[in-house]
C-alpha cells in the first residue's frame, strides 16, 4: 500500500500544475455539481415520500368511506356500493381505481376479484389511527398502491373483520414526484450558475494582486533587483515573496560578488601582462644572445607567476560560487596532510626547512577533498615562503571532542595582529609578506578562508611557539558539519 500512496505522491507532485485559476474553479465547482446530484437524489426520494403520505391520506379517505357502506345483512357481509361511486373507483382523472371488500371468511363480497392480496410481511401503518396497511403490487400490467382496511361488522347475529382494499396507479404520485424533482433540480440549476458566476468573479478579484505582481516582475528591468513589495499580496503568498527578496539579495550579493572579483582579476592581471609584453618587446630588440637568455629566463619566471595568480584566481572563483558544496563526503584529513606533505617536501628541503607532520587516525570531517587539499596547500606553501631557511614548520591534525582541529606552525616572520583580519581579504598582503616577496598574489589565505566557510569551520591566526605564525582550523564533527553557500 505504502509503494502505491508513495507512486500516486510521486505522480501527482510531477504533473504540472497548470492554472491557479482553473483548479479554483474546478475544486469549487465539481464538489458543488457532486454534491447537487447528491442532493437532487435526496429531493426525489423525499419527493417520492411526500407523494406516497399525500396520497396515502387519500387513498385512506377512500377506504374508509367505502368501509362505511359495508353492512351485514341477514348473516352475510354486504357493500352497498351505488354505480356513480362504483365508476369513480374504476377511473380518475389521474390515473386508475380498484376496489375490493371481503368478508369474514376471505369471500369476495364486491369489486375486482383478482386484486393483490396483502403480504404476510407488510406491518401495520402507525401514521393513521386505522387497522391499514399500505402496500405496493403489480395489478394488469401496472404497479398500484393499495390501502388495505379491516373494519369490524357485526349484527345480533354475527360478528367479524371485514377486509377492504382500494388500490391506485402510481401515475398521480410519479408526476407530483416528477414536478416536485424538476422544480428543485431548475431552481438548483440556477443556484449553481449564480454560485459559479460569484466564484469565478471571487476567484479573478481574489487573484488579481497576483496578476499585478507578476505584472511588476514582468515590467522590470533586468538590473533591478530591489525587494517586492509585500503588501501588494496577500498574508498567505507574502512568504514566497519574501523568499523571492532573499532570493534576489543573494543575486546582488554574487553580482557584486563577481563584479569585484572581475575588476580584482583585471587588476592584478594587468600588471604580470603588461610586464610581459614589455620584456618581450625587449627580447625582439635584443641581439646579444646572452642578454636575450636572461630575457627569456625573466619571461618564463613572469609566466610563472602569472599562471600561479590565474589559478589561485580560478580557485577563489569556484570556491566562492559554492560549485563544489554538492560535492561533500567523508574526508580523511590524515591523509590530505600526508598528501600535502610529499608534495611540499622538495619546495622544503630547498629551503632547508624542518617540517614534520603529526595526525591522528580516522581524523574525517564533512567536505570537499579537492577544497581541503587546497586549503592545506596555501597553507602549507605560505609557511614555506615566508619562513626564511633552516626554519621549522609543524603540520598537526588531532582529533577532538569539538571535532578535528588543523594547526600550521612555523618560525617564520608571522602577521601583526592588527593585520591578522584583513590578510583574509582577497589581494590583501601584510608589509611582512611584501618586504619579503613582493611577487605574492595575496590570494592563498582568501582561498583559506572561503574553503573554511564552505565547510562550516573557524579559523584562526596567533602567535607561533615556533617564532612565526600558527594557523588554526577547527572542523565540526562529521555529522554536524555543513555547506555553506
Amino acid at each position: 500500500m505504502e509503494p502505491l500512496l508513495s507512486t500516486w505522491q510521486r505522480k501527482w507532485s510531477a504533473a504540472p500544475l497548470g492554472s491557479l485559476r482553473g483548479q479554483l474553479l474546478r475544486w469549487l465547482l465539481i464538489p458543488l455539481a457532486l454534491l447537487v446530484v447528491l442532493n437532487a437524489v435526496s429531493v426525489y426520494d423525499n419527493a417520492l415520500d411526500a407523494a406516497d403520505l399525500a396520497y396515502d391520506r387519500s387513498l385512506l379517505a377512500s377506504t374508509r368511506a367505502l368501509a362505511e357502506r359495508v353492512t351485514v345483512k341477514d348473516g352475510k357481509v354486504v357493500a352497498d356500493v351505488p354505480y356513480v361511486a362504483l365508476d369513480s373507483f374504476e377511473t380518475d382523472t389521474l390515473g386508475k381505481i380498484y376496489y375490493k371488500v371481503s368478508g369474514i371468511d376471505g369471500e369476495t363480497v364486491s369489486g375486482f376479484d383478482d386484486l393483490p392480496a396483502v403480504p404476510a410481511n407488510v406491518p401495520r401503518s402507525e401514521a393513521y389511527p386505522a387497522l391499514v396497511r399500505f402496500y405496493h403490487a403489480d395489478y394488469n400490467g401496472e404497479q398500484v398502491r393499495i390501502a388495505a382496511l379491516l373494519q369490524p361488522v357485526y349484527d345480533d347475529s354475527m360478528r367479524g373483520i371485514a377486509l377492504i382494499q382500494v388500490g391506485e396507479t402510481l401515475d398521480a404520485r410519479r408526476g407530483l414526484s416528477r414536478k416536485i424533482l424538476f422544480d428543485t433540480l431548475l431552481r438548483q440549476a440556477v443556484m449553481v450558475l449564480a454560485v459559479a458566476t460569484l466564484v469565478w468573479f471571487a476567484v479573478r478579484l481574489v487573484l488579481r494582486p497576483l496578476m499585478r505582481l507578476k505584472s511588476e516582475v514582468e515590467n522590470r528591468a533586468l538590473t533591478d533587483l530591489s525587494d517586492v513589495d509585500q503588501a501588494l499580496v496577500h498574508k498567505e503568498v507574502r512568504p514566497l515573496v519574501a523568499a523571492m527578496n532573499s532570493t534576489m539579495s543573494r543575486l546582488q550579493n554574487l553580482i557584486a560578488s563577481q563584479r569585484r572579483f572581475i575588476a580584482d582579476a583585471s587588476h592584478q592581471l594587468r600588471t604580470p601582462l603588461t610586464v610581459l609584453k614589455t620584456q618581450a618587446e625587449l627580447a625582439l630588440r635584443e641581439n646579444d644572445p646572452v642578454a636575450m637568455r636572461e630575457i627569456v629566463k625573466s619571461i618564463a619566471a613572469t609566466t610563472d607567476s602569472t599562471v600561479h595568480l590565474a589559478n589561485r584566481l580560478l580557485t577563489l572563483a569556484r570556491i566562492e560560487h559554492g560549485s563544489e558544496a554538492a560535492a561533500m563526503g567523508p574526508v580523511s584529513l590524515q591523509a590530505i596532510a600526508r598528501q600535502v606533505g610529499l608534495e611540499m617536501a622538495l619546495p622544503a628541503v630547498h629551503k632547508q626547512i624542518d617540517m614534520s607532520l603529526d595526525a591522528d587516525d580516522e581524523a574525517l570531517v564533512e567536505g570537499h577533498a579537492l577544497m581541503l587539499h587546497e586549503l592545506m596547500m596555501n597553507l602549507v606553501d605560505n609557511a614555506i615562503r615566508y619562513t626564511p631557511i633552516g626554519g621549522r614548520i609543524a603540520l598537526r591534525v588531532t582529533k577532538q571532542v569539538q571535532g578535528v582541529l588543523l594547526e600550521v606552525e612555523d618560525s617564520g616572520v608571522g602577521i601583526a595582529e592588527a593585520e591578522r583580519e584583513k590578510v583574509f581579504t582577497p589581494f590583501y598582503r601584510s608589509s611582512n609578506a611584501l618586504e619579503i616577496n613582493p611577487s605574492g598574489t595575496g590570494l592563498g589565505l582568501a582561498i583559506v578562508r572561503d574553503v573554511v566557510a564552505l565547510h562550516g569551520a573557524e579559523a584562526t591566526l596567533d602567535p607561533s611557539r615556533l617564532g612565526g605564525l600558527k594557523v588554526a582550523i577547527t572542523f565540526p564533527p562529521k555529522s554536524e558539519a555543513y555547506p555553506k553557500t
